[in-house]
């Protein structure tokens, strides 16, 4: 009979998890006894990285800011149709502040959306202009740049054809 079947599913498993789970322990697990199974304990086997098995980085042990968090809510709140939140949150990085130009284009950007299908022209034209001056390299992908409710005002906002 194989180890592993008399050591009992929890081994197998754990012994997967150490070789395959991203954040998961790497130390020997003990298999927990089965009725009826010899009381044989069974360490499962240790990871060791080699030249094919990817190492993962830590996670950043970096906090995030305020501005970066509201970022954050603000986007899901965007992604989730709860616009005048979103629109609140946008604000409020912008306010707090943003640690990247990307992310002050990106804040920017989204408050243009808002403000483009509320029917705020000039300030959705403003802040497609805002974005472009904190990032020199913000545009549009395709499929944003042809959206009915912004692709115009997003053009001439930026002097493009």
């Amino acid at each position: 009979m194989p180890p592993w079947h008399r050591a009992g599913w929890s081994a197998l498993l754990a012994s997967v998890c150490l070789l395959g789970c991203a954040g998961a322990p790497r130390q020997p697990v003990k298999a927990e006894a089965q009725p009826g199974a010899a009381s044989a304990s069974v360490a499962a086997p240790v990871s060791v990285p080699s030249a094919t098995t990817p190492v993962l980085p830590e996670p950043s042990t970096r906090s995030t800011t305020a501005g970066e968090q509201a970022l954050a809510q603000g986007l899901r709140a965007y992604q989730s149709a709860q616009y005048p939140q979103a629109e609140a949150q946008f604000k409020l990085a912008l306010r707090a502040g943003l640690a990247t130009p990307a992310d002050v284009a990106q804040a920017h950007k989204h408050l243009a959306f808002i403000f483009c299908t509320s029917r705020r022209g000039a300030l959705c034209a403003a802040a497609f202009k805002a974005a472009r001056a904190a990032d020199a390299r913000f545009s549009l992908s395709k499929a944003e740049a042809g959206h009915p409710m912004w692709s115009q005002v997003y053009r001439k906002a930026l002097g493009l054809k």
